[in-house]
């Protein structure tokens, strides 16, 4: 699976409040611990298997264009889940933008401050007007 390119499938991704390192994120989430009992087996015990699951072990086969959006003080998937993401895509030289919102949680396209839910609603529509060929809803003809 680590060879298959996703644009066979897709034209573009996106990646909110994502995991990226399934091996980090069991260390560093408010939830650590949370995947060994879900999965069956700890990080510890089955390192490989955490790995196989994890985005960066298929970084590669991202070759459509994504955003990459995510809260600084998400508890859940730390930051450093995107940002490691957003390197390795970018290792690679691939299309990818990295959108993070400061004082913003998990849970911020939910319950985040208004001006972050507009942004991030306005990044979304811009990247798909962009990678889409869709129109911006002010470019939409008035019914």
């Amino acid at each position: 699976m680590a060879g298959r390119h996703h644009s066979a499938r897709f034209a573009a991704a996106c990646s909110e409040r994502a995991v990226g390192n399934l091996e980090s994120l069991d260390w560093s989430s408010d939830a650590a611990g949370w995947f060994g009992h879900e999965l069956g087996r700890s990080l510890l015990d089955a390192p490989e298997g955490y790995r196989r699951m994890s985005p960066l072990h298929h970084v590669r086969g991202i070759d459509v264009p994504m955003p990459i959006l995510h809260s600084e003080d998400d508890l859940r998937c730390p930051v450093e889940q995107a940002d490691a993401l957003f390197a390795a895509v970018r290792l690679l030289g691939r299309p990818v933008e990295h959108w993070r919102f400061p004082e913003e949680s998990h849970g911020m396209s939910r319950d985040g401050s208004p001006r972050h839910r507009v942004q991030r609603a306005q990044i979304i529509l811009d990247f798909v007007g962009r990678h889409l060929g869709g129109r911006r809803p002010e470019e939409v003809p008035a019914g």
